[in-house]
């Protein structure tokens, strides 16, 4: 075997359309190419940009996939960031609200200034003199403000680092486009406070980037924007692969969405609720000034809302996610959320005698460093987050 490199990303070049649909053209002639790749790059220009319109309009996009492009999103929209990060294939790297303090409208950061102020009591009065290694100030503050983002609007402006391909970014302005035209009526009331955030991102793309193509965008096979692409009929079903549904918060949809091999839809539900943070439920007074201000914010979509949300995969996918989101450090609400799931699947496993039914069984014991397959390189000690019994 002789491996070569042909492309990768030059930091701060912005390639050319011209470079890209020549790259894409080398890359068409590979499948009937006589001889070596290096004689298609070495061929006629002319050719190989003429194979490359051929291959565009036959609408045999793949090769257009080869070429990748960096994007640098500011102001995004929380939400518009979760509709791209539910489209394969990217890679994202967001700025966290779980680690970061957002900029705030003043009544919103008042709320978030206040509940990060009880969040930080609570955690010390409950953890710190227990396990004084581990909930350190710096731990406490930010485990505060994992919590306090509940209430942030999921339409906060973030910044992000988007990267994906030729092809796929003209998809997403041809998905965008087909919400953008709906008529409203046909809009939920999500999208359409999205709607905005989407004609910007649309006009940016076609405006300031050169990478706009109208014969790669049309779309001849239906596509959607998954995201909201919900189905209310799904049948749940445990075993090679899996479909289920449940109930959780934007902010949970938000954190299941980086495991890309998994597939999520949502869809808004007939009655605003709220997540409540398992640290409050103690405190009857705390929940129910908690829901209150929840409530406030309702009209804006905190991060806290409670949404429907189908997900769908593989079993070993299932696991993978398991490996991750079971574990101290996971956001606290994804990791419940998984052991739910897992629960239904143990179950509808032995009820039907899979053959892995054992192996589903056994991640039940606790958190990720409890299973066979998975060694911990920095145990944490914290003995509520290894059994689950953990409140933040």
């Amino acid at each position: 075997m002789k491996i070569s490199i042909i492309g990768s990303t030059k930091p701060n070049y912005v390639s050319s359309k011209e470079e890209i649909e020549l790259f894409s053209g080398h890359n068409a002639g590979v499948c009937y190419m006589p001889g070596s790749f290096n004689e298609l790059v070495n061929e006629d220009v002319e050719k190989t940009n003429k194979r490359a319109v051929q291959t565009k309009s036959s609408g045999h996009h793949s090769v257009f996939d080869h070429a990748m492009i960096n994007l640098y999103l500011e102001d995004i929209p929380k939400a518009l960031a979760m509709v791209l990060n539910n489209e394969k294939q990217y890679t994202t790297s967001e700025k966290s609200a779980r680690y970061t303090k957002m900029i705030l409208k003043e009544d919103e950061k008042k709320l978030y200034d206040k509940w990060l102020d009880i969040f930080k009591k609570l955690i010390r009065d409950k953890y710190q003199e227990k396990y004084p290694k581990i909930f350190t100030e710096k731990k406490i503050e930010k485990l505060a403000q994992e919590n306090a983002r509940y209430l942030i609007s999921v339409f906060t402006p973030t910044s992000m680092v988007y990267s994906t391909t030729y092809r796929q970014l003209n998809y997403i302005y041809h998905m965008m486009q087909k919400e953008i035209n709906k008529d409203d009526n046909q809009q939920n009331r999500f999208y359409k406070m999205l709607k905005p955030a989407m004609i910007d991102f649309c006009e940016c793309i076609k405006k300031t980037t050169p990478y706009f193509d109208e014969l790669i965008s049309a779309d001849s096979k239906g596509r959607v924007l998954s995201l909201m692409n919900f189905n209310d009929h799904l049948v749940e079903y445990f075993g090679d692969v899996y479909a289920t549904s449940y109930t959780t918060s934007f902010a949970c949809l938000a954190q299941a969405q980086r495991h890309r091999t998994l597939s999520y839809s949502f869809k808004l539900k007939d009655d605003d609720e709220f997540y409540v943070p398992p640290i409050l439920m103690h405190d009857k007074d705390l929940i129910k000034e908690w829901t209150e201000d929840c409530q406030k914010q309702a009209r804006v979509y905190p991060q806290g809302l409670l949404i429907s949300v189908n997900e769908m995969g593989s079993f070993d996918n299932f696991v993978l996610k398991m490996m991750e989101r079971k574990c101290t450090f996971a956001q606290l609400e994804i990791n419940n959320q998984t052991n739910e799931t897992l629960k239904k699947y143990v179950e509808n496993l032995q009820k039907n005698s899979h053959p892995r039914a054992s192996e589903m069984q056994s991640y039940t014991k606790g958190a990720r460093c409890t299973f066979n397959n998975f060694k911990c390189t920095s145990p944490c000690g914290f003995i509520d987050g290894v059994n689950e019994t953990r409140e933040i």
